[in-house]
């Protein structure tokens, strides 16, 4: 008999959220990023099943794609952080990946590896401040790799505020972006999730695709009822007891009854990566009902007032994100984000797929 937290990945539910996400794209082409184990679902076989429905796939960092090589995966895979030292773009090279470029050190590296890299792409700084060259590069930058031989060049740059299309600072970045790739004959990669679900308007042939992939909905944009949640954390009820009006459940006493209350306990916690930071009233389902956190999640263990709940008995089946309560339900009681709730799930909690 084992614990009963699992997390269990749907893989048909990415398979039509690619649907969904390509059906209002003209000629653009899809990448699907599967950095951060693909937000928790598993790099490898989320891979597996969507290799064939994308353009090319995108992780952080080279270890991610070596992992993506090692299990047989032939599609084209964008390293997003590019080569981090000359060795790095070496291995990018041999395993066929395509490295992004974003500052002057990494292009005396390609003057070794030119002629293993046919397809690198150059990140342009238009105001996330992160990585990127200076927007007015971008001409020179291309010159200097097509003359190293590199045959195909991407532009690309990153949207800091995409779900806002209307802030000074994404105005300030599409305008920057316009001016600087209007004229460019060359490919480029403006688009996130946001950007593409909210169907920006600027020049992007490559959309790179990650939250919405796996079902999560983009906050400050309208619920699109077409993407739907392919994770789903399950658990079921440990043991269920009575607490008394003034009792107090869980580390430091924070909930206290108000009334003489049914507590359910789960095994699960924040070593499986639900969040310590859940407050109370965060909505967990219980036996198909909505009942709220009641006190400090701990290590292995949380506690949830199902008083109004019918029928929770041990063995209860219990979701903590899922289609109900959905993942960026329960981040905004955290205090947090749906991307990090999917990401930082720790592998002792077995993962369990269909399709």
């Amino acid at each position: 008999m084992s614990r009963a937290t699992t997390i269990h990945i749907d893989l048909s539910v990415i398979s039509d959220n690619i649907a969904a996400l390509r059906a209002p794209l003209s000629n653009q082409k899809l990448l699907a990023v599967l950095k951060a184990n693909a937000y928790g679902h598993g790099a490898v076989p989320v891979a597996q099943h969507i290799e064939a429905m994308v353009d090319a796939l995108a992780v952080a960092y080279t270890e991610e794609a070596v992992i993506l090589r090692d299990a047989g995966i032939k599609a084209p895979i964008l390293v997003l952080e590019g080569p981090h030292d000359a060795s790095d773009l070496a291995l990018i090279a041999k395993l066929d990946l395509w490295p992004v470029l974003h500052q002057e050190e990494q292009l005396q590296w390609c003057k070794a590896q030119a002629a293993h890299l046919p397809h690198v792409w150059i990140k342009l700084d238009t105001g996330m401040h992160r990585l990127g060259f200076a927007p007015d590069q971008i001409g020179p930058v291309r010159q200097q790799l097509l003359e190293m031989g590199i045959a195909s060049v991407t532009a690309m740059s990153h949207l800091a505020s995409a779900e806002d299309p209307d802030s000074p600072l994404t105005q300030a970045q599409l305008a920057s972006w316009s001016h600087h790739t209007g004229f460019l004959d060359a490919p480029t990669s403006l688009h996130n999730s946001a950007a593409t679900r909210s169907s920006l308007p600027a020049r992007s042939d490559w959309m790179r695709v990650g939250y919405a992939l796996y079902g999560g909905q983009v906050q400050g944009l309208a619920a699109d009822p077409k993407i739907k949640a392919a994770m789903e954390l399950r658990s079921a009820v440990l043991a269920v007891r009575q607490v008394k009006i003034g009792e107090s459940v869980g580390y430091g006493g924070r909930w206290t009854a108000q009334r003489d209350s049914l507590i359910a306990t789960l095994p699960v916690g924040y070593g499986d990566g639900y969040p310590w930071a859940a407050a109370d009233g965060t909505p967990i389902s219980i036996n198909g009902q909505i009942a709220p956190l009641a006190g400090r999640v701990s290590m292995d263990m949380t506690t949830v007032d199902v008083t109004d709940c019918v029928g929770v008995t041990t063995g209860a089946p219990a979701v903590l994100w899922g289609d109900q309560p959905q993942i960026d339900e329960v981040a905004n009681h955290c205090g947090t984000i749906g991307y990090e709730l999917m990401t930082r799930l720790t592998a002792r909690t077995p993962r369990r797929y269909h399709s």
